[in-house]
């Protein structure tokens, strides 16, 4: 794992409140850069591959729709977890990360995620 993914996990598990798991993953390819979890019974390359096809239906349907438009981000609200699938700019790469509804704080966990998505373009 390279130092600025090695850096991201550190950060994002030090600075998310609630923090639960994360991934980042390769939209073409569907390789998984990174993942890391709190708890081993939930496995963030699993939830990525899934979140893949996520993506990739709503890239279809914006497509299909006409609409001139690029995927920010993706939330998934379940019963005590939010789940978030933050897009990059250039559509070539997601984070993904769960968060613990009761603790976390959606709008600092969504600003530090678009702050990486762009390092995440940059780095990989």
């Amino acid at each position: 794992m390279s130092n600025f993914l090695e850096q991201f996990i550190d950060d994002i598990k030090k600075n998310v409140p609630g923090y639960i798991a994360v991934s980042v993953t390769e939209v073409s390819t569907g390789v998984c850069y990174v993942s890391n979890s709190i708890t081993k019974d939930f496995d963030p390359e699993i939830a990525s591959a899934y979140n893949l096809e996520v993506v990739k239906a709503k890239k279809n349907a914006i497509k299909a729709l006409e609409i001139d438009t690029k995927i920010q981000d993706i939330l998934i609200t379940l019963e005590g977890q939010i789940h978030i699938i933050d897009v990059s700019e250039n559509g070539e790469y997601f984070i993904y990360m769960a968060v613990d509804s009761d603790k976390a704080n959606l709008g600092m966990t969504r600003a530090m995620l678009r702050k990486y998505k762009k390092d995440i373009v940059k780095n990989l």
